[in-house]
């Protein structure tokens, strides 16, 4: 399954609501990001009745409005056929707008599906082109799937700097078994090699914003 499903522990919980009636209002009003709240509340049952349906409805109307947190989660109910009936491609359609938005969770979704082939032809080249998306994007689990990547040649030319560079930052970031993984690979580096994955490490900076057309 994906990392970030609609019953993920990992995937950070709405804020809590003082004021529900008037969260309640603001989304009736179409304020997306209101919406995507109110959604996330009947995804978790927290404040209100857990309600997979009432959920759908309401990231649907901040996905429409381009809401790419909206766009993400309605991907992840998609995918479940939870609210709304199970549709992979649905579930790859708001992926990829929320991805293009930046949302690494979603990226990384593309990539899960991608790897596995879940109702979609199993294509390692584009899983590896959206962990590495969410990876830039800062994301832990993606740096640490990206970096294996690397080190294997799997969907992406084998390179030991890169994977090097990746396991590390995701190592940084308490990601179990990254550093031995990232220890194991130093044995095949050179001193020179293990120097520059060195400086990509320091000089590696999240990216922001959109995902650049390629």
């Amino acid at each position: 399954m994906s990392r970030s499903g609609p019953e993920d522990s990992s995937k950070s919980a709405p804020a809590p609501v003082a004021d529900l009636p008037a969260l309640k209002a603001k989304a009736e009003q179409g304020d997306p990001q209101a919406q995507d709240q109110l959604g996330r509340l009947y995804a978790r049952g927290q404040a209100v009745p857990l309600d997979y349906a009432q959920a759908a409805k309401w990231y649907r109307l901040a996905a429409t409005q381009g809401n790419a947190d909206a766009q993400a989660d309605l991907g992840e109910l998609c995918q479940a056929g939870q609210g709304v009936p199970k549709s992979i491609p649905e579930a790859l359609k708001w992926f990829q707008l929320a991805a293009a938005q930046g949302n690494a969770g979603a990226a990384y979704n593309l990539g899960f599906l991608y790897e596995q082939g879940q109702d979609v032809r199993k294509d390692q080249a584009q899983a590896a082109k959206w962990y590495l998306a969410a990876a830039e994007y800062g994301d832990a689990l993606a740096q640490y799937d990206i970096g294996q990547r690397f080190n294997l040649g799997v969907g992406v030319k084998k390179d030991l700097v890169e994977g090097f560079k990746w396991l590390s930052l995701a190592a940084a970031q308490g990601q179990s078994d990254a550093a031995m993984r990232r220890d194991k690979a130093r044995g095949q580096m050179t001193s020179e090699e293990i120097a520059e994955a060195n400086r990509r490490i320091t000089s590696f900076v999240p990216k922001k914003g959109p995902v650049a057309a390629k």
